[in-house]
């Protein structure tokens, strides 16, 4: 039998994405609610953040004319509290000013509290301040007009406090997209059902189902669990026809492969069309993208750090452009290794890995694409360009998981 050539993951990404069309629709959703959804049209200010000169500072606003050395002293003609209006400024005064105030017309620079002396009526100014000093000028923030959030930008907590600070209450967000995600294989068990001690040989506990669902709901997706599949093809084509109704990606672990017990490829065959990739990636390798009806399909390796790293680097990025997200990749950190890795490997190497408290890179000891605890220790990836070998020292380049968990 020929061997099918290992495609590079760049080349597998670039025809996976062509696939992600993004989906219609958008709907509209409490600002309080947005966190993670993908923005469907750019927002724009309606006014000025902040939209007047405020204080930055609780002190005096004062005029710098009108304070030429130190000690000046000068009587209060009015008190700002924060939220409240101010006169202009009498001249030779000072006005007592709070933190977030409206600086008073005529009023060139804030002196802090700790800067100044209260006598009664009158405030000795200790510090001469520079002009402009402690004023938080109009629209240095949001100037009204501007695109403050673009359409695309995938929403966190600051950028739905920016959305807030202009008076969006509501945002318009991409629809989420529908997953269906089962796993295939006799040999899986759900927690729960079975003891570990009561456990066959050969049986294991589904834990790709769990990270998976999870990995999901992350990116904003609406996850329909079907649960595990027996490894027969009459059941295999039921769970794919029914998913496939309702659903924009079905997504499974396991299967993928060529073995007699694999019915994955023949199953979706019969409904639509599938591709088998070999992808040049350690750990992976094994990735398959299909059409069942309507439906995207995309299987994903059995061993479980492959699921895992295949999902973060192919099906991450395919659900973040479903939702018309523009910003796809995570950005690569430039780290120095403190290991070395002696032996160059044919496939582009994820090692699970994270930094020590000299701010260089280890590895997880066992790099086994069935050692899960590697992915709960690692606090990144180390993306390793086929047939590479890395000395200590060298500069490597760093993938953090906080970035692709986000």
């Amino acid at each position: 039998m020929e061997r099918t050539a290992l495609r590079p993951l760049e080349d597998a990404l670039a025809q996976l994405l062509d696939h992600a069309k993004p989906l219609a629709g958008s709907e509209q959703v409490s600002t309080f609610d947005a966190d993670g959804r993908v923005l469907a049209q750019e927002l724009v200010s309606p006014l000025q953040v902040p939209p007047q000169d405020n204080s930055s500072m609780d002190g005096y606003a004062v005029r710098i004319e009108e304070i030429p050395d130190e000690g000046v002293s000068l009587p209060v003609s009015q008190r700002i509290p924060a939220g409240s209006a101010a006169q202009p400024l009498q001249p030779r005064t000072a006005a007592r000013i709070f933190t977030g105030a409206p600086v008073p017309p005529g009023a060139d620079a804030i002196v802090m509290q700790e800067d100044t002396e209260a006598d009664g009526e009158r405030v000795r100014i200790l510090r001469v301040p520079d002009r402009g000093q402690w004023i938080r000028r109009s629209g240095e923030d949001v100037t009204q007009g501007s695109v403050v959030l673009g359409k695309g930008e995938r929403l966190n907590p600051a950028s739905l406090g920016l959305a807030a600070s202009i008076g969006c209450d509501r945002l318009e967000v991409a629809r989420r997209p529908r997953v269906a995600l089962f796993s295939t294989g006799d040999e899986l068990v759900m927690p729960g059902a079975v003891k570990p001690a009561d456990m066959k040989p050969g049986a294991i506990y589904n834990s790709n189902r769990f990270f998976l669902r999870a990995l999901l709901l992350r990116l904003g997706c609406e996850v329909s669990d079907l649960g595990i599949v027996p490894d027969r093809r009459d059941a295999t084509v039921d769970a794919l026809a029914r998913a496939a109704q309702s659903h924009d990606l079905i997504l499974t672990s396991g299967g993928v492969s060529v073995g007699e017990e694999d019915h994955i490829k023949p199953a979706v065959q019969s409904l639509g069309t599938l591709d088998l990739w070999q992808i040049a990636m350690k750990p992976g390798k094994p990735f398959a993208y299909g059409r069942v009806k309507d439906a995207h399909f995309i299987g994903l390796p059995g061993n479980p750090v492959s699921s895992f790293v295949t999902f973060l680097l192919l099906v991450r990025p395919f659900l973040l452009k479903l939702q018309g997200a523009t910003r796809l990749a995570p950005k690569a950190l430039r780290l120095q290794a403190h290991f070395a890795l002696p032996r160059a490997d044919k496939r582009r190497e994820f090692l699970r890995a994270r930094r020590n408290a000299e701010g260089g890179v280890e590895l997880f000891p066992n790099q086994s694409s069935g050692v899960l605890t590697s992915a709960v220790w690692a606090e990144g990836l180390v993306d390793n360009p086929a047939g590479t070998t890395i000395a200590r020292g060298d500069a490597v380049s760093f993938l953090p998981l906080a970035e692709l968990l986000a």
